[in-house]
C-alpha cells in the first residue's frame, strides 16, 4: 500500500466515530453493509414495472430516450452502465481508477476522508460509484442519467462519485436517489467530487425520492476553475426520515460562476437539514444560492453560506420558506463572511405562511381556495429548473396538489 493510501486509511479510521456537525447521529452498526455483488441489468427496460416507475419518479427514463448514457447502482454494486455519446465518458469509479493513473490525484481530494463518520465509512468500505468525464471541448447534446437505489432493507449504501468536465466542455447530469418499493428503512451515504475546468459548464440536477425511515448523508464538494460555470438543482419533495447535506462550491478561478437551487417539502416525521456554501477564492467570481422550502409537518433547516476571499466577488443568498401547518417548523440560517474589501454579498431570508390576501385575490378571480393555494405553491417552488422529464413534472404536480389539500 502506498504512503498516501496508508495516511488516508489512518485518517479515516480515526474518524470512524466522528459525529457530523449537523443532523441526526445515525448508529452505523445498526445497518448491514449493502451487497457489493452485482445484479446485472443489461437494459433498464427489462426491469419490472414497479422499478421502472420508481426510476421515473427521480427523472430516470428507462428507455434512455433523450439521454446520452445511463448508470444504475443497486445497494453497493454497479448493475448497469451504458452510453451512446462519444462526447462523454461513463463508467464505475473503480474501473476509472484502474484505467487512469492520474485519477488518483482527484479521488478523495475535495472531500476529506475524516470529515465525519459517514465519509470515513465510505472510504474504508472502498465504495464504488460513477465516474463521468466530458473531454476538453466536447459538448454533449443530451444529459447523462444516473440512479443510486437502495435495493435491500436495513442496509447502508456507500457511494463515491467523481465528475470531471474538462476545459471548454459542457455536460448535463440528472441523478436520482431512491429506494425500491418495500424498502422503508436504510442509510444512504453519497460522496461526490466534482471538477469544472477552465471555461467548462456543468448543469447537475439531483432528485431525492426516499422512504419514511431512510437516513441520507450526501457529502459534495465542487471546484470551479477560471470562467467555469456550475449549476446545481436539488429536489426533495417526498417523505424521508432525515436528510443532511451541505454541498460546498469552491470558486478557484477568475470569473467562475455558480448557482445552487434547492426546493424541498418536509412531511410529518421528516427532518431536512439542507444547505449550500460558496467560497470565493478568485477575483470577479459570482454565486447565487436559492432555497425554496415548505413544511407540512416536518422540521426544515435551510442553511446558506458565502465566504468572500477575493476582490470583485459578488454573491446573493436567498432563503424563503412556507409553513403550512402548526405542526411544522422552519429555520433559515444565512451566513455572509467578507475577508477582503471590494466585495458584495447580500442575503434575503423569509419564513412564514401563505399570505391571505394572495389567496383571496386568486379566489376573487374564480379559483377555489385549494386551486389558489396550489398556484401559489407552484410559483413559489419554480426556480427555473430545466431538463426535467415529463413524468417527473407530473409527479411534482401531484405532490403540489397534495400539499395544497393538506394530504
Amino acid at each position: 500500500m502506498q504512503t498516501d493510501e496508508v495516511s488516508l486509511k489512518k485518517r479515516a479510521e480515526s474518524a470512524a466515530e466522528k459525529k457530523a456537525t449537523y443532523g441526526e447521529d445515525f448508529e452505523l452498526a445498526k445497518y448491514e453493509e449493502g451487497s457489493k455483488v452485482s445484479k446485472p441489468v443489461k437494459d433498464l427496460q427489462t426491469l419490472d414495472e414497479e422499478s421502472k416507475k420508481t426510476l421515473l419518479r427521480v427523472g430516470i427514463i428507462p428507455n434512455e430516450e433523450g439521454r446520452s448514457g445511463s448508470f444504475l447502482v443497486l445497494d453497493n454494486a454497479v448493475s448497469h452502465s451504458s452510453h451512446k455519446d462519444d462526447n462523454v465518458e461513463l463508467m464505475s469509479t473503480h474501473e476509472a481508477l484502474e484505467k487512469y493513473e492520474w485519477l488518483k490525484d482527484y479521488s478523495w481530494n475535495l472531500v476529506q476522508v475524516d470529515t465525519d463518520k459517514y465519509t470515513a465509512k465510505t472510504y474504508l468500505e472502498n465504495a464504488d460509484g460513477y465516474f463521468i468525464r466530458a473531454p476538453a471541448g466536447k459538448k454533449s447534446s443530451m444529459p447523462v442519467q444516473t440512479c443510486l437505489m437502495l435495493d435491500s432493507k436495513k442496509v447502508s449504501q456507500t457511494v463515491h462519485n467523481i465528475i470531471i468536465v474538462e476545459e471548454g466542455a459542457s455536460l448535463d447530469i440528472i441523478t436520482g436517489c431512491t429506494a425500491k418499493k418495500g424498502v422503508e428503512e436504510g442509510l444512504h451515504l453519497g460522496i461526490s467530487e466534482i471538477y469544472v475546468k477552465k471555461g467548462a459548464t456543468l448543469n447537475f440536477t439531483m432528485i431525492h425520492n426516499w422512504a419514511e425511515q431512510i437516513g441520507v448523508r450526501p457529502r459534495t464538494v465542487v471546484q470551479v476553475d477560471e470562467g467555469g460555470t456550475y449549476v446545481s438543482n436539488y429536489i426533495c419533495l417526498k417523505p424521508v426520515r432525515s436528510v443532511q447535506t451541505y454541498p460546498t462550491v469552491r470558486l478557484e478561478g477568475k470569473g467562475a460562476v455558480t448557482r445552487l437551487n434547492t426546493i424541498a417539502i418536509a412531511h410529518p416525521g421528516s427532518v431536512l437539514d439542507l444547505g449550500s456554501r460558496a467560497i470565493f477564492n478568485a477575483p470577479d467570481t459570482r454565486a447565487e444560492l436559492i432555497s425554496r422550502t415548505i413544511t407540512i409537518g416536518g422540521r426544515l433547516v435551510a442553511r446558506g453560506e458565502m465566504i468572500g476571499n477575493a476582490k470583485g466577488a459578488k454573491g446573493h443568498l436567498e432563503c424563503k420558506g412556507l409553513v403550512l401547518t402548526d405542526k411544522g417548523s422552519q429555520l433559515a440560517i444565512p451566513i455572509l463572511e467578507a475577508n477582503v474589501d471590494d466585495i458584495e454579498l447580500t442575503h434575503e431570508a423569509a419564513v412564514g405562511k401563505i399570505a391571505k390576501d394572495q389567496v383571496e385575490y386568486l379566489m376573487a378571480r374564480g379559483l377555489t381556495e385549494e386551486e389558489a393555494i396550489g398556484m401559489i405553491i407552484r410559483g413559489f417552488l419554480d426556480v427555473g429548473i430545466k431538463g426535467i422529464p415529463e413524468e417527473l413534472k407530473t409527479e411534482i404536480e401531484n405532490t403540489i396538489t397534495q400539499t395544497a389539500f393538506g394530504t
